[in-house]
């Protein structure tokens, strides 16, 4: 079997080390000992784009907030479900990750991050959420769950008052899309209590429908 080389590291503000390590054709990014996405699994980040495109069917011009570049798999797919007249931002918090987008990763990203309809917040999702709205979809993918576990401040988006304020910024009809590794009651009922019209939907790991089961959190703003 190929070995695996790391090819950078860098730390996030406010959390730990990232690296991006190599093995032959596929990537990993990791958070200490802890694979945050793999080059091969884009399966249930792609959902993530997918089943709110559905959700938003019929509006013309979506404004859609994505937090998290990572390997940009919810991105691209999102440039291809989304009308060709939405506005995506995408949030991304470590300049490094951007950086991978247009170097070593650029192969995966392709010209994503270069589409007219796309604009780059270099910086915090929560301000992005502040500071945009509204919005007709945020779609969050910064953790491997509803928990701050790459950066503890981040543990305030899935706070009561994080939800809340995703309500506020969201247009009426519009929705909160949270993705995560394993399901989590007690964040269901967080969203709930919300006021947010919640469904937890299973997706799959793998473009295939195969892998690792994986959810989505929906929370529709009345």
């Amino acid at each position: 079997m190929l070995p695996w080389f790391k090819l950078d590291e860098t730390i996030m503000p406010g959390g730990g080390p990232l690296k991006l390590m190599q093995r032959g054709q596929e990537f990993s990014i990791m958070s200490g000992t802890i694979e945050l996405m793999n080059s091969r699994l884009s399966g249930s980040e792609e959902q993530l784009a997918v089943l709110s495109a559905q959700r938003l069917a019929g509006r013309p011009a979506p404004k859609v907030l994505i937090g998290g570049l990572g390997m940009g798999f919810t991105l691209r797919r999102a440039l291809e479900v989304f009308p060709a007249e939405s506005q995506i931002i995408i949030a991304e918090l470590v300049p490094a990750v951007i950086a991978w987008a247009r170097g070593p990763l650029a192969p995966i990203h392709g010209t994503s991050l270069d589409d007219p309809r796309v604009t780059v917040h270099e910086g915090d999702v929560a301000t992005a959420i502040a500071g945009s709205a509204p919005f007709d979809a945020i779609l969050l993918d910064v953790d491997n769950g509803p928990d701050g576990l790459s950066r503890p401040a981040n543990d305030r988006l899935y706070s009561a008052n994080g939800l809340g304020i995703a309500k506020t910024s969201l247009n009426r009809g519009g929705h909160l899309a949270v993705w995560s590794s394993a399901p989590d009651a007690r964040f269901t009922k967080r969203m709930r209590q919300s006021g947010l019209t919640t469904e937890e939907v299973t997706v799959r790991a793998a473009r295939s429908g195969k892998g690792g089961r994986h959810t989505i959190w929906f929370g529709t703003k009345p």
